[in-house]
């Protein structure tokens, strides 16, 4: 009985919800660093396109501005939720990694360690920390400075036990807007100047998520971050939460205090990044992704596409490119367009080119056609 009288969510009430806790129901006047820590980080195995990703969520946004944080390292890029790259605070670096640990050890076994077998892993993490805090390293060298004292062994999987086994930042100037840099590595503590935070709990992790992410299933908190076995820590936080159900039965956990907007709440264009996390963070992500984006057939092996939102769901995606300093949008429908949807998205994109492009000597939008 106590099931049927669980409140119900429908897709379109789970996605405003969804869209309010991400910032993309409306722009928010907030500074980046404040946006970062509220979103857990955003994922950022990319070295620049999640700037997009803060441009489109506030209302100024400069990406000088947010490249600050990564110099004076107020945020870094660290391998965390489901062992990829994450853009995150320096203070969610030093509490999260430990948290997520099992998920990046999981990971680093199952592609390398057939290849460290019999090594001593505290002498290994010893010999990485001291290579990587003389200075900052690629893998490919961290690899050769390490096989010198294990010589006959792999190399990229010397380096990648010690991504997996030292939390490992990569520092300026990758990442940087208008800059380049390979990717090179300190240690996140030499780099820091602090210790882990060891006694950082996985319910408090549950419940930032669910202010970012939520109404959210036990499936979904697994999505996101890659561990397992959180029906548990739901459980114990059941006393503190609120329970819902989706269209298809399954339950739902929510704070009690956060935004669940009216379904019909109006959501306005959005050109989202590659690896936004309203796309890669629910086990059913039928909340944002609609059948028109399952209907292109994107190779899950080839490029991420940038997705476009209408209405707050999927409807087509973008590309950019920049041809004899002009930079053009062309936008890529999965059906006809309205006029107002065109307008919309026409305004949106001119902002779009604005930040991405600001030193193109022109710029242009188009509309392709409709796949």
């Amino acid at each position: 009985m106590a099931a049927h009288l669980t409140p119900v969510l429908n897709r379109r009430a789970l996605n405003r919800a969804t869209l309010d806790r991400q910032l993309l129901l409306r722009r928010w006047d907030m500074p980046a660093l404040k946006a970062v820590e509220h979103l857990v980080g955003l994922q950022a195995q990319t070295p620049h396109t999640w700037y997009v990703g803060l441009w489109t969520r506030l209302v100024d946004c400069r990406p000088e501005g947010v490249a600050d944080l990564l110099t004076s390292r107020q945020v870094v890029r660290i391998a965390l939720m489901r062992s990829t790259i994450h853009l995150v605070t320096a203070d969610d670096a030093l509490a999260l990694r430990p948290l997520v640990q099992p998920v990046i050890e999981r990971s680093m076994n199952g592609n390398f360690g057939k290849h460290l077998t019999g090594l001593d892993r505290d002498e290994l993490v010893a010999a990485g920390r001291e290579v990587v805090d003389e200075k900052p390293r690629v893998f490919s060298e961290l690899g050769r400075v390490l096989a010198q004292r294990w010589p006959g062994r792999d190399e990229a999987s010397l380096a990648q036990a010690i991504r997996a086994w030292v939390p490992l930042v990569q520092v300026p100037p990758r990442g940087v807007w208008g800059a380049s840099g390979l990717a090179a590595h300190a240690s996140a503590e030499t780099w820091l100047g602090q210790q882990l935070r060891r006694g950082y709990s996985v319910d408090e992790m549950v419940l930032r998520y669910l202010a970012a992410f939520g109404p959210a299933s036990v499936r979904d908190m697994q999505t996101w971050s890659g561990l397992t076995k959180l029906g548990e820590v739901a459980e114990r936080l059941r006393p503190r939460l609120l329970t819902f159900r989706d269209e298809r039965g399954a339950e739902l956990f929510d704070l009690p205090d956060a935004p669940r907007p009216d379904a019909d709440t109006p959501a306005p264009a959005r050109f989202l990044y590659d690896f936004d996390n309203i796309l890669l963070s629910h086990a059913d992500r039928t909340r944002v992704i609609t059948a028109g984006y399952h209907e292109q057939n994107f190779d899950v092996q080839g490029p991420m596409p940038r997705l476009v939102l209408i209405d707050g769901f999927t409807a087509g995606t973008w590309t950019m490119t920049t041809q004899r300093s002009v930079a053009t949008l062309t936008i890529h429908p999965f059906k006809k367009l309205s006029k107002k949807d065109r307008g919309a998205l026409t305004a949106e994109g001119a902002g779009l080119l604005a930040f991405v492009a600001a030193k193109a000597r022109a710029h242009d939008i188009q509309f392709g056609l409709p796949a």
